[in-house]
């Protein structure tokens, strides 16, 4: 696998699912963090998934906590909307994990904490209120890794 895609206790079946085929065509995993604010038989989860679903490599963990006992040796990134290096200036790997937080509230403070020396995001303007979609911010992100590795088994 080229990447490792974690997301955070997601909250919008239609994210998860477009991250999903982005990472079946992209050859990378999915990581995906309990609890989920959606069932996985969601229809909004199937349609945005293209009928992809059964074929993307995904792991599931009941808590933070189990996914970084497991991970805890592995680059994790964090894309949060504070980080102070941006997203093009991580030089990314084959394996690294990058990790999104849910939508509504991204990651707990004792997250950022632990991956702070690996915090990166993306540029948009100055707003308190407001962040990229959650899918679109993991494509962006996705393919400047990709990109970076010369888009590993890729055409």
């Amino acid at each position: 696998m080229n990447l490792n895609i974690v997301l955070y206790q997601p909250e919008i079946p239609q994210n998860t699912g477009n991250i999903g085929r982005t990472c079946f065509l992209t050859n990378s995993s999915l990581h995906l963090i309990k609890p989920l604010g959606f069932l996985l038989n969601d229809k909004y989860l199937k349609r945005s998934g293209m009928d992809y679903w059964h074929k993307i490599d995904v792991h599931y963990y009941n808590s933070f906590e189990e996914f970084y006992e497991i991970h805890k040796d592995k680059r994790i990134f964090l894309t949060e909307t504070f980080g102070e290096k941006i997203y093009t200036q991580a030089k990314f790997k084959i394996g690294d994990f990058i990790m999104f937080g849910k939508e509504s509230s991204g990651v707990p403070q004792y997250i950022v904490e632990l991956l702070k020396d690996n915090m990166i995001r993306i540029p948009m303007i100055e707003t308190t209120d407001r962040s990229l979609n959650l899918s679109n911010s993991a494509a962006i992100v996705m393919y400047e890794a990709l990109r970076q590795m010369n888009f590993p088994s890729m055409k």
